[in-house]
């Protein structure tokens, strides 16, 4: 069989860590945009267990259009209301009848959304506070009969491309860590009065990381202006005790939290909410415009222009590439040494075989006195070991092992 076309080189310049400035966010699990790739990432590996529970085998759709319109609420202290709900629409495609059989999609679609309100979303009322809107609709022949070509790997269903990195640099470490810390179990205990929606952006300059936070406090549990501020001091002390325990080569954190906040303007000057999540009034949310798949929001690295969440597992490599090309960059970084940083690239052919990409490469950032010669056929046989069991990954991204937000 032809070899894979792959191509390894050396990249030139400093490791992103080592660079003088770097911006990085991180939109929380109520951020607007989160909630829209989580749902319609849950719905997907629901279609999945589905048509195969039904029929043996999965079959196409992708279901990566998601919008989650902003509700009206009214904020209130000692706690407001939602005067309007939110609406949350589900689109694109799926597979709704075969083999005589009918698919419940519209059904499955719902219930997984409310499910993963009830499950995530502690002060939403899966069927109070949101509306559902099924825009899903028959997929188009020729995707559709990719999944008849069931002869090994299945065919891309796409040209697309997908690029991944190795490894995290603290800063993102740290965005990363903080929103998970304040969506802990652990710290929704302490203050179950904090809600969800948690945007976090790390701007480090040298040593130096500036963090700037939001997350609403819920208005039921303030009863004045003086309650909120002295919460929101206790908020901000248990995030610097989090953050200084995190920290490792960076020399100092300075924490910003609800900077918009300004006591003696009573409501306008506290950011409140009745839900935890700016999708009850302030922001809407989107598919595709939330974290990367590895779960920030980089600016100083290449980026891949499809969003992963709802997208065919088997066979959507606007998916399948954009997780596969970090797990390659890490596993690259783990298993050859004299690497600080490296790339993979992996780009498809509609049609071609999803182990078999155009291209796959890798860019590798060399240690002081590490050779190419060394290191490049290390790197192309890591590269083509994972690309053959690639039906592996497939059916783990399958059983969401994987998270895309």
């Amino acid at each position: 069989m032809e070899k894979r076309n792959i191509w390894v080189a050396k990249l030139h310049g400093q490791p992103v860590a080592e660079q003088p400035i770097e911006i990085v966010e991180r939109k929380g699990l109520g951020h607007p945009d989160s909630i829209c790739d989580a749902i319609m990432e849950q719905v997907s590996l629901a279609l999945t267990r589905e048509y195969e529970r039904r029929l043996g085998h999965s079959l196409h759709y992708n279901v990566d259009k998601g919008l989650l319109v902003a509700g009206v609420a009214e904020h209130r202290l000692g706690g407001g209301r939602l005067v309007e709900p939110m609406r949350l629409v589900l689109g694109d495609r799926a597979t709704f009848e075969a083999e005589g059989e009918r698919l419940p999609v519209r059904e499955i679609a719902i219930d997984v959304a409310k499910k993963w309100f009830h499950d995530s979303l502690p002060n939403v009322d899966p069927e109070r506070d949101v509306i559902y809107q099924v825009e899903i609709k028959p997929g188009a022949p020729e995707l559709v009969s990719i999944f008849h070509r069931r002869n090994g790997p299945l065919g891309a269903n796409d040209t697309s491309a997908g690029v991944g990195y190795a490894p995290l640099s603290e800063t993102e470490k740290m965005v990363l860590g903080t929103e998970r810390f304040l969506n802990s179990p652990g710290f929704k205990r302490e203050f179950p009065d904090t809600g969800q929606d948690v945007k976090v952006m790390g701007f480090r300059i040298g040593d130096c990381l500036n963090l700037t936070i939001a997350m609403p406090i819920l208005d039921r549990y303030v009863q004045s202006e003086t309650d909120y501020f002295q919460r929101k001091a206790q908020i901000v002390e248990a995030l610097q005790e989090h953050v200084d325990r995190a920290r490792r080569e960076i020399s100092c954190v300075n924490l910003h939290y609800n900077t918009l906040d300004e006591p003696g303007r009573g409501m306008e000057g506290m950011y409140l909410s009745v839900l935890g999540t700016s999708a009850e009034d302030g922001d809407s949310g989107q598919v595709g415009r939330g974290n990367r798949v590895n779960g920030v929001i980089s600016l100083s690295r290449p980026a891949p222009a499809e969003a992963a969440a709802g997208k065919n597992p088997l066979s959507h490599v606007g998916k399948i590439y954009n997780m596969l090309s970090h797990r390659l960059a890490d596993k690259v970084y783990r298993e050859v040494p004299g690497l600080k940083e490296v790339y993979v690239w992996l780009c498809s052919q509609i049609g071609a075989p999803i182990d078999r990409p155009l291209v796959a490469a890798g860019q590798l950032v060399l240690a002081p006195g590490v050779r190419m010669a060394g290191v490049s056929r290390k790197v192309e046989d890591i590269l083509d070991r994972e690309l053959a069991g690639i039906g592996r990954f497939t059916e783990e991204l399958k059983q969401g092992k994987y998270s895309v937000y």
